[in-house]
């Protein structure tokens, strides 16, 4: 549904106004006096009639029998698997269908007034349809006393019969994610219908006369064409249009890549979205015409010029979102003139640059202010102390510096604070630590340093997001203390917590991403540490000198989705795991023995992970022929143990694994023939084994993925098939050190793949990521210019050294081209090789199969947050090994 008025929406919670739609629960009892009565409540009773009441409140009409008749017919058009409309039947207990779900019915006449069928979380399978009920049924143009019809995401889709125009009195319509096709002029026949008309989703490329149409409704005040698929600009398409009552127009990602010039003849506009149509040039002359704007989206477009003075002669504004955009130059000091502003919305214009102005001081009605993802410099002044009703400030990914104003301490109101990537010094909880509302504070990633006690924490009570990896702090709390917050995320990397095991974290109930790694803990891991930690979905505690047996101290399996021991003393057996581990990294620890019981579990579950790292441990035997029940695996590194025999034929049942490396191990045998099964290897390393034979032909025919193929330091002979040449992905092939005889295959001039890796540019197509929170192209053959993107700029220059690269970030007129030798995942060089970026690619892909919460990212910040914090651990992981 839409909005009848504006808010402020953070995080699910509503601070003040109304900016985003009401959902349908929510609106249903608000359009039973529909939105005129809002000017004229007595205009509205004068339509209905008196409202009756009875003894326990509202006297509830009884229907129409022949409405109810079209209302029963029309269920019958629906396949309505969650039953939310149980109620419509005629049994003679509920055959009154004023009393049916959705149907709202006029307190005098009876007749059916409004028809909601909108749903708050819409399901694929909650409507399906036959083959005669696929379109909107026509008979419902014969409900002519229908004053509102909502018929969106209940999954009708064609187009509109004709007879909608019948519906004389509507006042309300809504069909988005309904129509596919033009729009009927009958539509004109609605001259009643006031205010609202949603269109969402519509396929409307062939329907040129369409806005024409829509002009025969003088009285149109909301139009919503949201992700429709509008005609590309013609001769016959107006340059100006006559809605002259139109108070909101929303062109939400409709790709229509230009400015449509009609729209600053609008002049009563209240509220103007016009997001994601990659809408190009300069922001356009005449929006300072629409005097009224109250709300002005322009997001995720191309938009390429300055921020234009003439815009901040909008005093009326509420809501300004420029954001996603590549927007230039300073912000100017003409900013302080939109003193009515609540949210503003500037981030990701990466070449937004200039420290932030000083007239900032002037929004007083600031609620939410977003400059991330810019280039802004210089330093927060005391001014921000200002914002008494700020409840969130990101500044993150900038290069502001010095610390924190201590008028922070009176930002009261505030809630949501993210600094993170910056170059903020000092210690920013004496400017924090009164702020008794905040609930997520990410500083991570800048020089912040100090000592952090307990009265330092002490007023932080509704903490829920804690994120400060990358600074240098030090932890001094007692052994008994037990903080007053409960986070759900807890990010310490990189602080002084050990040497002892923090015992504070056996307070946190609802913890479900930690991450205390590279925090010098010297200690074992407590009994009760997994046990506390219920309803964790994330744990890194690597890096650190952590010792004793985990399988002895976990009383139950491990069940956490993600789970980081690496480069730690851990020893014994391996632990037994649960089918809810996802990802698992317990490589460069001390873990010895066989891995039966760790992969040969007696229950016979199907296991659900995908990433397993046991480098560099001291595991010994064969390994075990139980990989069937671990069919979910894509990538598999067991290099460096003392694995001895041959590989198991199991293996072949890992049909989505692409990376398998068992490297410098002992094991035995031929080739294993087995990985013909796994066609979508993209990465083999067998080397530095006792491998022997020939090398089979069978790697060329069905391993036609691989980019990455060495067999170094075995014991193979005779000569290399020619079927390899076939493998046209080949980036890194790795025979050294075996003893192969015969000629080198003269069609390997044919691996184009290889050459082309001295020759290559960035691809202009990575400028399309915006959400990336660590980028590393360092040391490699990459050459020209780096694209220019919404993010990319933002990096570190050390981020593209060590290549011939030019361009932002680097200096102006600068080629890096110094090289160093790339190291493993446990710190050996390795011989001639570079880092192959086909791992980055392959973590994100996996990441995102994985991670389920990809949707809700969109939404909340502090997942969305936690979620890059666990791809920036991963990317890293995977780039070095």
């Amino acid at each position: 549904m839409r909005p009848f008025e504006y808010s402020v929406l953070l995080h699910g919670e509503a601070i003040k106004f109304i900016e985003y739609p009401l959902q349908c629960d929510q609106l249903l009892s608000f359009l039973s006096l529909p939105s005129q009565s809002k000017s004229s409540d007595n205009n509205y009773r004068s339509k209905l009639g008196p409202i009756k009441l009875g003894s326990s409140g509202l006297e509830t009409p009884v229907c129409i029998p022949s409405e109810r008749e079209i209302l029963l017919k029309f269920k019958h058009h629906l396949i309505d698997r969650s039953n939310r409309l149980s109620s419509w039947n005629n049994a003679s207990v509920n055959s009154n269908c004023c009393q049916w779900a959705g149907v709202v019915c006029n307190n005098v006449t009876a007749h059916v007034v409004q028809l909601h069928l909108n749903t708050t979380e819409p399901h694929p399978d909650d409507y399906q349809f036959d083959d005669e009920g696929k379109s909107i049924p026509a008979f419902l143009g014969a409900m002519t006393s229908l004053t509102h019809l909502d018929l969106s995401h209940t999954g009708f889709y064609g187009k509109i019969p004709p007879k909608v125009g019948n519906l004389s009195n509507l006042v309300y319509l809504d069909l988005s994610y309904v129509v596919n096709g033009t729009i009927p002029s009958h539509i004109g026949n609605l001259s009643n219908l006031p205010e609202y008309l949603y269109l969402g989703l519509a396929n409307l490329s062939k329907a040129f006369h369409f806005l024409h149409t829509l002009q025969a409704l003088p009285s149109l005040t909301h139009l919503s064409l949201s992700g429709c698929t509008l005609p590309l600009p013609h001769h016959s398409q107006p340059s100006a249009l006559n809605f002259s009552s139109l108070l909101s127009l929303d062109l939400y990602y409709v790709y229509y890549p230009f400015f449509p010039k009609w729209i600053v003849g609008l002049t009563k506009l209240v509220s103007l979205d016009l997001t994601g149509n990659y809408i190009q040039g300069p922001i356009p002359d005449g929006i300072q015409n629409l005097t009224l704007l109250q709300t002005l989206h322009l997001s995720e477009n191309l938009f390429s010029s300055s921020i234009p003075d003439s815009l901040y002669s909008l005093r009326q504004l509420k809501f300004l979102r420029l954001d996603e955009n590549k927007l230039n130059e300073s912000i100017s000091n003409a900013l302080g003139n939109l003193t009515s502003l609540i949210k503003l919305d500037l981030s990701s214009n990466l070449q937004l640059e200039g420290t932030i102005p000083t007239s900032l001081k002037s929004l007083t009605s600031l609620v939410q202010l977003d400059l991330s993802w810019n280039r802004l410099s210089g330093n927060l002044t005391d001014q921000i102390g200002d914002f008494e009703k700020v409840v969130e400030l990101d500044f993150s990914f900038n290069s502001i510096g010095g610390t924190l104003p201590i008028s922070f301490e009176k930002l009261l109101s505030l809630k949501y604070l993210y600094l993170s990537n910056n170059h903020f010094i000092g210690n920013p909880f004496k400017s924090l630590k009164s702020l008794c509302k905040l609930s997520n504070i990410d500083i991570t990633n800048n020089h912040f340093q100090g000592v952090i006690k307990e009265d330092d924490l002490a007023n932080l009570t509704n903490v829920k997001l804690f994120s400060g990896k990358g600074n240098n702090f030090t932890l001094q709390v007692g052994p008994n203390w037990c903080p007053r917050f409960q986070l759900s995320h807890l990010d310490m990397g990189s602080w002084k917590l050990g040497p002892k095991f923090p015992s504070w974290i056996q307070s946190q109930k609802n913890i479900r991403y930690l991450d205390t790694s590279n925090t010098w803990i010297l200690d074992y891991i407590p009994t009760w540490f997994w046990e506390a930690l219920p309803h964790a979905s994330y744990v890194n505690l690597s890096h650190n000198h952590i010792h004793g047996k985990l399988a002895t101290i976990l009383r139950n399996p491990l069940s956490i989705n993600v789970v980081d021991l690496s480069r730690n003393r851990l020893c014994g057996k391996l632990p037994i795991l649960s089918k809810d581990v996802n990802w698992l990294d317990m490589s460069s620890n001390s873990f010895s023995e066989t891995m039966d019981d760790f992969l040969c579990q007696k229950q016979h579950k199907l296991m659900q992970v995908q990433f397993l790292n046991l480098a560099s441990n001291k595991l010994s035997g064969k390994i075990p022929d139980c990989w069937i029940n671990w069919n979910n695996l894509v990538v598999v590194n067991l290099q460096s143990n003392h694995f001895i025999g041959n590989l198991p034929p199991s293996i072949g049942y890992l049909s989505l694994l692409q990376s398998l490396n068992i490297r410098n191990n002992s094991l035995s045998g031929i080739f294993p023939t087995t990985l013909r099964k796994n066609n979508l290897l993209i990465s083999l390393d067998l080397g530095e084994n006792n491998l022997s034979g020939t090398i089979p032909s069978l790697i060329g025919e069905s391993l036609l993925n691989l980019r990455i193929l060495r067999l170094r330091s075995n014991s193979f002979s005779g000569h290399i098939p020619n079927e390899i040449c076939d493998m046209t992905f080949l980036q890194d092939l790795d025979f050294a050190h075996n003893s192969l005889s015969g000629n080198i295959p003269s069609c390997f001039s044919h691996l184009n793949a290889m050459f082309e890796k001295n020759k290559r540019k960035i691809p202009s197509t990575i400028s399309n990521l915006n959400f990336l929170s660590r980028l590393d192209m360092s040391h490699n053959h990459l050459k020209g210019k780096i694209p220019t993107g919404t993010q990319i700029q933002s990096f570190e220059a050390s981020d593209f050294a060590g290549n011939n690269l030019c361009g932002p970030p680097l200096p102006i007129n600068y080629y890096s081209n110094q090289k160093v030798p790339v190291t493993d995942n446990i710190g050996t060089k390795i011989d001639g090789h570079e880092v192959n970026w086909f791992f980055v690619s392959m973590a994100i892909g996996f990441v995102v199969g994985f991670w389920t919460v990809v949707a809700p990212l969109l939404v909340y910040r502090s997942w969305r947050y936690a979620y890059f914090s666990f791809l920036d651990e991963m990317l890293y992981k995977l780039k070095s090994y």
